[in-house]
């Protein structure tokens, strides 16, 4: 046999042997809203290349209904929820199976918010007053603990459902105050408009710090190894945010060029620090804490121990 015929032979056994090359594992992440620069690292992530580095082919899900994003992830219509440390106390109380696997942003964002020219200058000054919420329950138990903090409790104080009309509410004088608004898009929407808001933040005034959002999967998931490289992409994609700031917008923005506008370009410079370098790394006292303090309020009926709710994978 010829040195070529041994070159042609040892090719047709190293196609036969050969591997296929592997096709990308698929995985869904259904978000907690529309996608917003929240999202930053996902997308970031997804426009580097860097889930398809790690073998993935994920795609984001914007929810129809944010207030079913918990069950569909429980019922295994998306793998990935994104979601709020708050809200999982009270879902995995009411039975919902989903756990916390990574962390999105790590620090919370909710805040009361008041006019910076008006007569609101201390959170004591809000007895008497009128504030708007749009949704009860954990929005309740956090203003409670802020007004406690300050002397007072929420009987010095009127509550009123403005639904989701938060900043319009609060311009249009129909409220002294709200609570809900997130710190990173409601204080620049409000300079929009024409008026400055000051913030009070939970974290601040007697409220324990929080992951404001999460990824959360069903318990059946959680030993997937497309969970820990989703979790590596993303890490990456929140470094490179850190490191190249502006590059990273122009990637956002050539993805979802309709949010290019005054205030998404300042969302993004305010969320940039709150975004979890270390996804993954869980802290338990912080999840142990933030039980405590819902059982103590009274929205749940004891603080679950974090393995039940919460993992950090290996």
């Amino acid at each position: 046999m010829t040195s070529r015929s041994f070159l042609a032979a040892g090719l047709v056994l190293a196609l036969a042997f050969a591997s296929p090359a592997r096709a990308a594992d698929k995985l869904s992440v259904m978000l907690d809203w529309f996608v917003n620069p929240d999202h930053a690292p996902l997308i970031v992530a997804d426009r580097l290349g860097l889930f398809k580095q790690a073998g993935l082919d994920v795609t984001l899900v914007p929810p129809s209904d944010p207030s079913a994003v918990p069950r569909l992830v429980g019922a295994g219509q998306a793998d990935i929820g994104v979601y709020y440390q708050p809200n999982l106390y009270l879902d995995h109380q009411a039975g919902v199976p989903i756990k916390r696997f990574g962390t999105l942003v790590e620090t919370p964002l909710n805040s009361v918010i008041v006019l910076a020219d008006g007569p609101i200058k201390s959170l004591a000054d809000l007895k008497g007053k009128a504030i708007g919420y749009s949704v009860s329950g954990f929005e309740d138990a956090l203003l409670g603990a802020m007004l406690e903090n300050a002397g007072l409790k929420l009987s010095d104080v009127k509550l009123v459902n403005v639904n989701f009309a938060l900043t319009a509410a609060l311009l249009g004088g129909k409220v002294d105050a709200t609570i809900g608004g997130f710190r990173n898009f409601e204080l620049t929407q409000m300079k929009k408009e024409g008026r400055a808001g000051k913030a009070f933040f939970p974290e601040e005034h007697g409220v324990p710090a929080y992951d404001e959002l999460i990824f959360v999967a069903r318990p059946a998931l959680l030993g997937d190894d497309r969970l820990p490289r989703f979790l590596d992409a993303v890490e990456k994609g929140a470094l490179y945010l850190t490191n190249h700031p502006d590059e990273a917008w122009k990637l956002f923005i050539a993805a979802y060029p309709d949010l290019d506008d005054a205030l998404n370009r300042q969302a993004w410079i305010d969320t940039l620090p709150r975004f979890a370098k270390r996804p993954a790394a869980l802290d338990r006292r912080r999840y142990e804490r933030f039980g405590q303090f819902l059982a103590a309020r009274g929205l749940i009926k004891q603080a679950p121990a974090v393995e039940d709710i919460a993992v950090e994978l290996k």
